[in-house]
């Protein structure tokens, strides 16, 4: 198959997962090191973040957002995250399931 149509399923079946549900990722960001504080402040900025962390190890800076949709993910990293100047890569880890939050734990 090829890798297009490929992408489709897997957005298909994504967004079949989730449905209308609330998605949580936790977005992790590599960026050129001399750009990281501005790069942090940036990201900040955006409605959809709720957490931004300057991390040390294999990545640089780690993002926990919110969405409505799953397509909405989609675009924001493909179309705002990964176009800011100084971003090399993104990795998203979509949550499945909270078990703690803030502190407080949650019924599952």
């Amino acid at each position: 198959m090829e890798k297009e149509v490929l992408g489709q399923e897997y957005d298909t079946v994504i967004s079949t997962y989730y449905g209308d549900d609330v998605v949580t990722a936790i977005i992790t960001i590599k960026v050129d090191t001399k750009e990281a504080d501005k790069l942090a402040a940036e990201i900040t900025e955006y409605d959809c973040i709720e957490d931004v962390f300057l991390v040390t190890g294999d990545t640089d800076i780690v993002a926990k957002a919110r969405f409505n949709t799953y397509k909405e993910l989609k675009e924001f990293v493909v179309g705002s995250l990964g176009k800011l100047s100084g971003v090399k890569e993104t990795k998203t880890l979509m949550v499945v399931t909270t078990y703690k939050e803030r502190a407080v734990k949650k019924e599952v």
